[in-house]
This record gives structure tokens, sequence and C-alpha cells, in this order.
């Protein structure tokens, strides 16, 4: 079952080997269920692309940051 909701606002965990763009991202889709770790598809309006990505690699934003917003 998905954690989160289509036009959620989310961020994405850093990881060394991923580049990605800072800041929140939305939740653009659910993907279809078949695994463990739900995934998703986000976009972040510092891209152009959308990303995949698994739940575990999504956190919701901190309070101070969502409050600057």
């Amino acid at each position: 079952m998905h954690k989160y909701q289509v036009g959620q606002s989310v961020d994405l965990i850093r990881r060394v080997i991923r580049q990605a763009a800072k800041g929140s991202y939305e939740i653009i889709r659910l993907m279809p269920e078949n695994e463990d770790d739900p995934r998703y598809c986000i976009k972040s309006s510092a891209e152009r692309h959308e990303r995949v990505v698994p739940e575990s690699e999504l956190e919701l934003p901190s309070r101070s940051e969502s409050m600057l917003r």
C-alpha cells in the first residue's frame, strides 16, 4: 500500500551516486503495486524530467523547510 498520495510534496533522500535537484518533489502518480517497496513517479519544478523512485527513498519535507514555501 502506498504511503503518499498524488499531489503530495515529498523530499528525495540524498544519495551520493544520484544527481538530483534540491528541494521538494511532487507525487505525479502512484506506480502499480508489485513489490514490497511501492514506487512513485515524482517531479521537481527544477527538472524537466520525472523520476520513478521507491518509497524508501522519499520522506516528508522537514517542518522548517515547508514553512518557508
